[in-house]
């Protein structure tokens, strides 16, 4: 069965595939016949700076990496037009330049993840109509220009010094197809991403190099592989919830090993009908692979955070069907759409969101599924409210880690239950009666956290973590936030060595006792700072998610009780901290 390609979201990556094939298979050709492979994956590397740059100044994210890459391809062209040094050492040195400029430009200019993990990886999945337009332009190029500039292409590419003895001397006939390149990986970068494009612009031609030499079925042979090797690894990417980028290239992987493997006999059966046998394959494998239906019974609810998740299924019990987003230990900020996500949320009734820009990508995931859920903001409900981040150009209205704050989550639970009553009023008094029973499990929370941390005088309660993500904890029970190892509400920000130094001083200077790393990120950095002030870093928070089942983060209550623990034994030194009854 073709199951994944009923979606009308697979069904634009799927036309993105088909667009792009053009234009990555011949290119794919000149990049393999001259030896230009290291340039291709450089460009889209070197794109960086440029995504970075468009994103902290709002403008378009293709525009950007597109004005980067030609920068790229214009500094590697005259570096090497003299023939003094080859492509791969001019396109190393550019390559260093343009890295530690994006670098440079996301830690301490824009103090951004900046939203590029999208195009360093690829989501097919979110395929828009600019995408497209810009994959049939790259494509059309390509075309053109090889039709016009291939004979010059492929005689600078075997004997340079005869070609401009027979007059191919101008410099703007590799330029052009080094700009083509640039454009043909940027176009891409939505499809497979930065770090993967090679699985579009080498590996299918690479493949097909192993069979013939003859041009033309180099070429032909190249797009026919690079759309079937796409369509599969879209299809792949459904059927396992993976992102598309990396299935592409582990399909087109592949495809090249086995080929090597079995290149004896291939080379009989000829890259004419290399591509036929593959879109046997694709039928064959689409057949296998069973339908994609959703799981379990009750209303269909899609819940963005691990936090969302827990309370809708204490309030939905058996009458609901949710499927969460986010899995425990999981970085909100650096999420990306798998497949499955997108199916869901185009079956739901229901969504429950964040909001304020924790879970912004949510937006992009419910107008690309083509359902019609009722889109629940849970942040619009909560009543207390705290600034948001202004570290940096990307500053949000309030700060999105609410759920720290008891009161906020008993918000949030009366507004699940009163959506889920609107959209099921068979179930009502079901989901009344629970969400008041947890709303009381959630006031002894409040009371309990409270009567711990009042045990530690107010002058030791002094908090330093890895983000800065508990502003709404600290606030309600008294705590004074130091500092963070990261100074922003986002995790995709990165320290600067400046800012690590004035943190460090700081905590000598507040005779600060603990650093506190979170289960959800890698904890050296905050082992360093505390090794580096004397400071204890032993005990973890959990900060953006929940932990995973049988932790003790595991619920949202289990996680606000760990972190009061972890807290109190931190500021103190104690080997006690604090103790709840009760169940979570």
């Amino acid at each position: 069965m073709l199951g994944p390609f009923h979606y009308a979201f697979v069904q634009r990556g799927l036309l993105e595939v088909l667009l792009l094939s053009v234009g990555a298979g011949l290119l794919g050709t000149w990049i393999v016949l001259r030896g230009l492979a290291f340039y291709s994956h450089a460009v889209a590397t070197a794109a960086f700076p440029g995504l970075v740059i468009a994103d902290g100044l709002g403008l378009s994210a293709p525009v950007g990496a597109f004005a980067a890459a030609i920068v790229f391809a214009v500094g590697v062209e005259r570096l090497a037009r003299d023939r003094r040094s080859a492509y791969d050492s001019t396109t190393a040195l550019v390559l260093v330049g343009a890295l530690a400029l994006g670098v440079i430009l996301a830690s301490d200019v824009f103090h951004s993840g900046a939203n590029v993990e999208t195009l360093l990886f690829g989501s097919l999945l979110l395929i828009g109509h600019g995408d497209l337009v810009l994959a049939a332009l790259a494509s059309a190029l390509a075309l053109a220009a090889g039709w016009v500039l291939g004979r010059r292409w492929l005689a600078l590419g075997f004997d340079a010094e005869s070609a401009r003895a027979l007059g191919v001397r101008s410099p703007i006939v590799d330029a052009v197809l080094l700009g083509l390149i640039a454009l043909g990986v940027v176009a891409s970068l939505s499809a497979v991403g930065a770090l993967l494009a090679t699985a579009l612009f080498v590996v299918p031609a690479a493949t097909v190099r192993l069979l013939s030499d003859r041009l033309i079925l180099l070429q032909v042979g190249s797009i026919a592989l690079v759309a079937v090797e796409g369509a599969v690894g879209l299809w792949l990417s459904v059927e396992t919830n993976t992102p598309p980028g990396a299935a592409i290239a582990v399909v087109a992987g592949a495809v090249f090993a086995a080929v090597v493997a079995a290149r004896p006999v291939l080379a009989r059966v000829g890259p004419h009908r290399l591509a036929a046998l593959a879109s046997v394959l694709l039928v064959a494998l689409a057949g296998c692979g069973g339908g994609s239906g959703s799981g379990g019974g009750g209303l269909a609810v899609v819940a963005t955070t691990t936090q969302i998740g827990d309370w809708a299924r204490q309030v939905g019990g058996p009458d609901i069907s949710v499927h969460q987003i986010l899995q425990p230990n999981t970085d909100p900020h650096e999420y990306e759409p798998r497949p499955k996500d997108v199916e869901a949320t185009a079956g739901a009734k229901l969504v429950f969101e964040n909001g304020d820009e924790l879970d912004k990508w949510m937006d992009k995931v419910v107008s690309e599924a083509g359902g019609s859920p009722t889109v629940v903001v849970l942040g619009q409900s909560v009543p207390v409210r705290l600034p948001g981040d202004t570290s940096g150009p990307e500053t949000s209205r309030v700060d999105p880690h609410w759920w720290h704050d008891p009161r906020n989550a008993e918000a949030a639970v009366r507004a699940i239950g009163a959506a889920l009553a609107r959209a099921d009023p068979t179930h009502r008094l079901g989901y009344e009666r629970r969400a008041t029973a947890y709303i009381g499990k959630l006031k002894a929370l409040d009371r309990g956290i409270a009567d711990c941390i009042d045990g530690v005088p107010p002058d030791e309660r002094k908090l330093v973590t890895d983000h800065d993500a508990f502003g709404y904890f600290a606030r309600r029970y008294g705590i004074d936030v130091v500092g963070a190892v990261i100074p922003s509400q986002t995790t995709q920000a990165q320290p600067s060595a400046g800012a690590i130094a004035r943190l460090i001083a700081l905590i000598r200077r507040e005779h600060v006792k603990a650093v506190f790393p979170e289960h959800s990120l890698s904890p050296r950095l905050a082992q360093t700072v505390a090794h580096e002030t004397g400071a204890s870093a032993g005990y973890s928070l959990y900060g953006d998610t929940l932990g995973p089942a049988g932790s003790p983060g595991a619920t949202y209550i289990g996680m606000e009780r760990a972190n009061a623990d972890a807290m109190v034994r931190g500021f103190t030194g104690r080997a006690h901290g604090c103790r709840f009854g009760g169940g979570g």
